[in-house]
């Protein structure tokens, strides 16, 4: 498992744990069943991305721009570390391992010169 898969699967464990805290503690369904639906497309994501599917890749892509827009714009508003700031930086660290991924995979020295030796 490479980087980039074992990135988007930690991201999907997190948004396991973090949709049902928030319906431990706060009895949101919708935490709930956001959460269990992220982590289901961001496992399913890792799996595909471990296999060399680029566009499982892309697609976990999609969803770490989505979950991180989402949570950054709560950020914005509440300025409350937990859930919101852990989720903009899980999300970034997710998209920027899955990123290099693609970067690395695609064997083009012309693309990063300076950064891909």
């Amino acid at each position: 498992m490479g980087i980039g898969a074992a990135a988007v699967a930690a991201y999907g464990l997190f948004t396991l744990v973090g949709g049902i805290i928030g319906y431990v503690k706060a009895r949101s369904w919708i935490s709930l069943v956001s959460g269990l639906v992220s982590a289901f497309l961001l496992f399913w994501c890792a799996v595909g991305i471990s296999g060399g599917s680029v566009r499982a890749a892309i697609f976990s892509i999609i969803v770490c721009l989505l979950l991180g827009g989402r949570f950054a714009g709560a950020w914005h508003v509440s300025r409350r570390l937990m859930p919101d700031l852990l989720m903009v930086i899980f999300s970034t660290a997710a998209l920027a391992a899955v990123a290099l991924g693609l970067i690395l995979s695609t064997g083009s020295r012309t693309a990063l010169p300076y950064v891909v030796p």
